[in-house]
């Protein structure tokens, strides 16, 4: 069924019950379900089946394993809400009272399990990303932080190649899309953070937004789509590198590949495309299969980067209900329940389906103000990346 974000009233009431302590305890224990879960995928086969054919199904929007989170984001949710209604309600109103004692109740709850709920964020990332990447044997391991991915142009010597990139607290990836049934990205090489520098190199390359990336090991120049997607890549990196100068030493070892040592270390020979990689990525992404909506998938086309702090953000405002569609050379609007999460609108025929009619990923897209006449007066314009 889709999902309902309930009103500040059934917040209200829910309040009372988050004031059990016991509640606490039991959302601290949903990081070890996450956690058994992943062991058991990879110790049986028969429950990384079930899981991989429950995700390849209609009902399943969203990754399997950010459900187990749901409980959690909800809080974040009720906060939310409650913020709202304190600023929403004078303070002669009958309810204020209540909703500013129940906003400090849940506020502390978040404050307690703040800490369970970064690790589980990022946990559950590994996780899903470990299943769009391949070439990586070891990628979810204790201390790794997911930082940034997105799309960069790496310059080589057949010119700007169109590459995906993984920023880690100790290591950044660089992949290209190959094709599986998946639509996996397969690794071509990493760069150890330990020991890089950066420098901005528009003018000693040519090419704008461009920068290089020193490694104890090898060199890369890359370029961003826009200057303020290489603002973002250059501030994350930065932050990144001190982080593991701090924690890391110069025997940090690589993530665990299947390409060998050669290859990560020459840049020609881990560049080799194949003719089928090189179709697969011009391949729109409405022809993709279901995990073709991902968010790396969104972000691969449409040249952009989204960060781990993007995802905690996103958690917090998730919203439903019924919304008027139009498309721009359409002449009717259509009545949907739509329901905003994880950077996407789904469209539902009512609350009651089950699964989406559609999703449009939001990811690049730019909200404006409809300008012609007809338009609805108070409606909003999504526009198309270009």
């Amino acid at each position: 069924m889709a999902p309902r974000w309930i009103s500040g009233v059934e917040v209200l009431n829910f309040v009372s019950f988050l004031r059990l302590q016991q509640l606490t305890v039991h959302l601290q224990k949903h990081s070890e379900c996450l956690v058994e879960l992943e062991r058991a995928c990879r110790s049986g086969r028969k429950v990384e089946a079930l899981c991989r054919d429950f995700e390849q199904q209609r009902v399943c929007y969203l990754p399997f394993n950010i459900f187990l989170l749901r409980p959690l984001h909800r809080l974040l949710h009720y906060k939310l809400i409650l913020e709202r209604l304190c600023k929403h309600y004078p303070p002669t109103h009958d309810d204020f009272r209540d909703c500013r004692a129940g906003l400090a109740d849940i506020s502390e709850m978040v404050v307690q399990l703040q800490g369970t709920m970064m690790k589980m964020e990022n946990f559950q990332k590994l996780l899903e990303l470990k299943k769009d990447l391949t070439g990586i044997e070891n990628l979810v391991i204790p201390g790794r932080e997911f930082i940034r991915l997105g799309c960069l142009s790496k310059l080589s010597g057949k010119g700007l190649q169109q590459r995906m990139f993984f920023l880690f607290s100790d290591s950044l990836v660089y992949t290209s899309r190959g094709m599986t049934p998946s639509n996996q990205f397969k690794v071509h090489g990493q760069l150890p953070l330990y020991g890089m520098t950066i420098r901005e190199s528009e003018e000693e390359w040519g090419v704008p937004h461009s920068f290089t990336l020193f490694g104890q090991r090898q060199s890369v120049v890359v370029a961003a789509s826009c200057a303020s997607e290489m603002e973002r890549w250059v501030e994350d990196i930065r932050m990144a590198i001190d982080l593991a100068e701090q924690s890391s030493s110069p025997e940090t070892d690589l993530l665990s590949t299947s390409l060998s040592d050669n290859k990560l270390s020459e840049d020609g020979g881990a560049e080799v495309e194949s003719e089928e990689e090189l179709c697969g990525s011009r391949s729109s992404l409405e022809r993709q299969g279901h995990r073709g909506n991902t968010t790396v998938h969104v972000c691969w086309h449409r040249n952009t980067s989204v960060s781990m702090v993007d995802f905690s953000v996103a958690v917090e405002n998730q919203l439903s209900g019924n919304l008027l569609r139009k498309f721009k050379n359409s002449n009717g609007w259509q009545k949907l329940w739509v329901v905003f999460t994880n950077f996407s609108l789904f469209f539902y025929k009512s609350h009651q389906d089950d699964y989406p009619l559609a999703s449009l990923p939001l990811l690049g897209y730019s909200v404006t103000v409809p300008s012609e006449s007809g338009e609805h007066p108070q409606g909003l314009c999504l526009q198309a990346p270009l």
